[in-house]
């Protein structure tokens, strides 16, 4: 699946840092207030199941599911209305499916904030205009349109003026689009705009090494302020996971972590919360050959899910034997699971729900 997730936020608050800790190719990192340039990698999604799921059925390699995260360079305070190339980098946000807004939560004389001081709350609210301001130039643009189409007395074009005209007062008075007082019957009319302040949220709250565990005053104060979001924000010490993903062994990281307090580094609960944000779940076929983890949309039938192997597999299915993670695991094969009853015969409606083990048969 070609869904992205990009990482956001004002210059100078360690996004190519955070990007570096998930990626295989690193991102230059400098103390320059602005860059232009985007990085892209696609990152895998860690899932200990796999591990567990190679205990009962040897393999020869496992694969992870996968997410592209781009590292879209930092936005400044009217930059989507003087800046040609930050406008740009709005732009880069539209083609992203969610976005990780990563927050500055240290101080460093070093490194000096753009605004002069740190703030994240004023950082979010910097983020929030230039994005509102972006999606006010696209829904009044819209209005224009269908203004001239409601002339000839079009009742859709009436009803999308009358809806588009929610989101510009709404917009107008500094709030996102995706808190509209609009019903989801008429969310369709600003499909085609794709509107950035609707895209699922993250918050990154990156912080110096002695705050990894517990956070900080910075910390408390994004809590506070989206208190009543529904959003998640999570605390990473950026610098120090950096050096974590440096070292050559997995023991060598786990000890590192240990010594700080943490179970596992930051960046994966980041992973797995953008592959959640997306939506996304993941469904396992597992084999002498390899154990692989599948990324399907939640709600996706067993036909889809076969199309994400391969095509021909969705264009002849017949149907599919499933096995719930937990019963394989704790029967401990497949065979076990027939004799008790846990492998289930589904048809083309069945839903696949996270975790599923499917195998496929088809004719094509």
């Amino acid at each position: 699946m070609s869904l992205q997730c990009g990482i956001i936020g004002i210059a100078n608050v360690g996004k190519s840092t955070i990007f570096n800790c998930m990626a295989s190719n690193k991102a230059e990192t400098s103390n320059f207030a602005y860059s232009n340039k985007t990085n892209l990698s696609i990152i895998n999604v860690p899932d200990s199941r796999l591990y567990e799921l190679e205990k009962h059925q040897p393999t020869e390699r496992i694969l992870h599911t996968t997410v592209e995260i781009v590292d879209i360079p930092g936005l400044t305070k009217s930059a989507g209305r003087t800046d040609k190339s930050a406008n740009q980098f709005l732009s880069e946000i539209r083609n992203c499916d969610a976005l990780i807004h990563v927050l500055r939560c240290f101080d460093d004389e070093n490194l000096p904030h753009v605004d002069g001081s740190v703030n994240p709350v004023r950082d979010i609210e910097t983020v929030n205009l230039e994005l509102q301001i972006k999606d006010l130039e696209s829904v009044e643009k819209k209005i224009t349109r269908l203004e001239k189409v409601a002339k000839s007395g079009d009742k859709d074009a009436k009803k999308g003026i009358e809806i588009l005209n929610v989101y510009k007062e709404h917009l107008e008075n500094f709030q996102n689009a995706s808190t509209a007082p609009v019903a989801p019957e008429h969310t369709h009319f600003i499909d085609d705009i794709f509107l950035l302040t609707v895209k699922p949220i993250i918050y990154v709250c990156n912080v110096d090494d002695n705050s990894a565990v517990k956070g900080n005053k910075y910390v408390e104060q994004v809590k506070e302020f989206l208190k009543n979001d529904k959003t998640e924000v999570l605390v990473i010490a950026g610098a120090m996971e950096s050096e974590i993903s440096e070292l050559e062994t997995e023991d060598d990281r786990m000890a590192f972590l240990q010594d700080m307090g943490l179970t596992e580094p930051g960046v994966n609960k980041l992973i797995r919360a953008a592959y959640s944000l997306l939506d996304l779940e993941t469904f396992f076929t597992v084999g002498p050959k390899e154990i692989r983890a599948w990324t399907i949309k939640k709600g996706a039938t067993a036909p889809q899910a076969a199309g994400v192997i391969h095509s021909d597999l969705e264009r002849g299915f017949i149907r599919a034997e499933v096995m719930k993670y937990t019963d394989f695991v704790t029967l401990g094969s497949e065979q076990a699971c027939k004799e008790k009853g846990k492998l289930s015969i589904e048809g083309k409606n069945y839903v696949v729900q996270d975790g599923d083990i499917l195998h496929i048969r088809f004719n094509v």
